[in-house]
């Protein structure tokens, strides 16, 4: 039997990340993250002084990065950069922006595409991102568009970033959020929109528990 692909886009900080690992480990799937892979490049490109959103200058330094997935002992999703785990470095409202711009770039969506659909073709999949059912996995058996009003994605990110002893203000958060929708909704290249026949699920007004049976059920349903 060919592997089963699940793909959820939606903007930033709508709770796919955590929704898609809590159903991936409920349905037996691995729990891919593209947005982290974005992230990686993104860290990289800052690092070396790049303006992120120089499509020559990020091109160059592509050759040079070297991004791995790997899976710690409780099923965390770990990325590598070049040796390095840099996994909660990827997760600053900076390196979100910086993941935001590398992201309009065809050379860096090229670099990462056959890695995403590599992971789909061998295993049963529940990936996350921006342009998973529209451009990455076209096929995949369920599109699911998860998405939540910016103010309730701002709260989110702002209650994550200080559980993680990241100092900023909601004000803060809410402009980047709203900053990066206008980004990743106009880019020309594979910009956010739900898929045709993607299921919408809007959990403004769902906490965890309820988003996640949401999710769980309209999977059950498509399965």
């Amino acid at each position: 039997m060919d592997p089963v692909s699940i793909a959820i886009d939606g903007p930033s900080g709508a709770g796919k990340s955590t929704l898609a690992r809590m159903t991936a480990k409920a349905f037996g799937f691995l729990y891919v993250d593209t947005g982290a892979l974005y992230r990686t490049v993104g860290l990289y490109t800052l690092r070396h002084g790049v303006d992120t959103r120089d499509r020559e200058g990020v091109a160059a330094l592509l050759p040079d990065i070297k991004i791995s997935m790997r899976y710690d002992d409780s099923g965390v999703q770990r990325m590598d950069l070049n040796g390095e785990d840099v996994t909660d470095l990827i997760r600053t409202p900076e390196v979100s922006m910086a993941a935001s711009d590398v992201s309009a770039i065809p050379e860096v969506r090229a670099f990462l595409l056959d890695t995403q659909r590599d992971m789909a073709r061998r295993y049963n999949v529940i990936m996350d991102g921006r342009d998973i059912g529209t451009v990455v996995l076209p096929e995949a058996k369920i599109k699911i568009f998860l998405t939540a009003s910016a103010a309730e994605r701002a709260r989110r990110r702002y209650r994550e970033l200080r559980e993680k002893g990241i100092e900023t203000d909601f004000e803060t958060v809410l402009r980047d959020i709203e900053q990066r929708d206008r980004n990743d909704s106009s880019r020309d290249i594979a910009p956010l929109r739900p898929a045709p026949d993607a299921v919408m699920c809007d959990t403004t007004e769902h906490d965890l528990d309820a988003s996640f049976a949401l999710l769980s059920r309209i999977i059950r349903e498509r399965m």
